[in-house]
C-alpha cells in the first residue's frame, strides 16, 4: 500500500490560547472572584498543552509544562483520578492566578487526557527485531521533540483494524556514542487499510546523565522513505530539555489507542 504522507504540522498547541464561550460563567466567576481580581485571568480562556502528571508527598497530583512551568489544579480536578506520577497527558487548563504557594499558577482543569507514556525498553539482543519489530512509520521532523525528559513522537502508520500496534524505544548507544536510541513499531501483520496517527512519550531517565551539559540524542527511526535519523538536543536536566512541539488541525485523540 503506498504511503499517505501526513498533512505537515505546525507549531504545537502548547500555546494555544482560544477565548470560548464558558456554561454559567457568572456563577463560576463568583466563585473564583478573588483569582480574577489578583490577576486579570478571563474564565472564558483556555488552554492545551502537553503536561506531566507530578505527586507531592502527600500523594497530592500537580501539572508540570515541558518549560519547567508548575499548574496547581485548584478546581476541576478530583483526587480519585487514576493518573500516576509521571504520566504524559494533553492539559486543557484555564489559569486562575499567577504564582502561589510555591506553583507558577492555580489552575482549572477543563479536561485531561492521558498519552502513551513508556520507559526505554528492554534489550532483547537478537529477538530485538521479532519481539520489538522493524515496520516503518511516518515521522515529520517537526513532531518529534524532547521535553521535561521525555522524547515524544506523532508519528503515523498503515493500520487495518484487527490487532493493536506494539511501539517503543530501544537503547542502541555505544562507547562512541551513548545517547543513541532506536523507535520500534510492530505492526503484528496487521493488513494495511488506513493511515492514522500516533503519538507517545519516552521516558528517558535511564539514559546516562548528562551533568548538566546538554548533547545530541540520535533517534534512528525506520520511516516509509527508509531509516532516517534525528538529530535533538538533549539535557537530562528535564527543565534544560525543553523542545517544540506540533499541532495538527484535525487532531483526534481516538486514533491514538491503537498502539500500545
Amino acid at each position: 500500500m503506498k504511503f499517505m504522507k501526513m498533512t505537515k504540522m505546525t507549531k504545537m498547541m502548547k500555546a494555544l490560547r482560544i477565548c470560548v464561550p464558558v456554561a454559567g460563567i457568572l456563577s463560576v466567576a463568583l466563585l473564583f472572584n478573588s483569582c480574577l481580581d489578583d490577576s486579570g485571568y478571563s474564565l472564558g480562556e483556555y488552554r492545551m498543552e502537553i503536561a506531566t502528571v507530578e505527586s507531592l508527598e502527600s500523594s497530592r497530583h500537580y501539572f508540570r509544562l515541558d518549560d519547567g512551568t508548575t499548574l496547581w489544579p485548584a478546581a476541576g480536578y478530583y483526587l480519585g483520578h487514576n493518573m500516576e506520577d509521571g504520566q504524559r497527558t494533553w492539559l486543557n487548563y484555564t489559569i486562575l492566578s499567577d504564582a502561589k504557594d510555591g506553583f507558577d499558577h492555580y489552575i482549572k482543569v477543563n479536561g485531561v487526557d492521558s498519552i502513551l507514556t513508556k520507559k526505554i525498553a528492554e534489550d532483547k539482543g537478537e529477538e530485538n527485531n521479532a519481539v520489538y519489530g522493524t515496520d516503518p512509520v511516518g515521522v515529520d521532523e517537526n513532531n518529534i521533540w524532547i521535553g521535561n525528559g521525555y522524547l515524544n513522537m506523532i508519528f503515523s502508520f498503515n493500520y487495518g483494524g484487527t490487532k493493536k500496534h506494539f511501539v517503543n524505544l530501544l537503547s542502541a548507544g555505544d562507547e562512541e556514542n551513548a545517547y543513541r536510541v532506536e523507535f520500534r513499531h510492530n505492526a503484528y501483520d496487521d493488513p494495511q487499510g488506513m493511515v492514522v496517527s500516533g503519538i507517545v512519550c519516552f521516558n528517558l531517565s535511564d539514559l546516562p546523565d548528562t551533568g548538566g551539559e546538554t548533547v545530541k540524542l540520535t533517534v534512528v527511526v525506520n520511516t516509509f522513505d527508509g531509516v532516517k535519523t534525528y538529530e535533538l538536543d538533549y539535557n537530562s536536566n528535564r527543565e534544560q530539555g525543553t523542545g517544540t512541539g506540533t499541532e495538527s488541525s484535525g487532531f483526534n485523540l481516538e486514533n491514538f489507542e491503537r498502539v500500545n
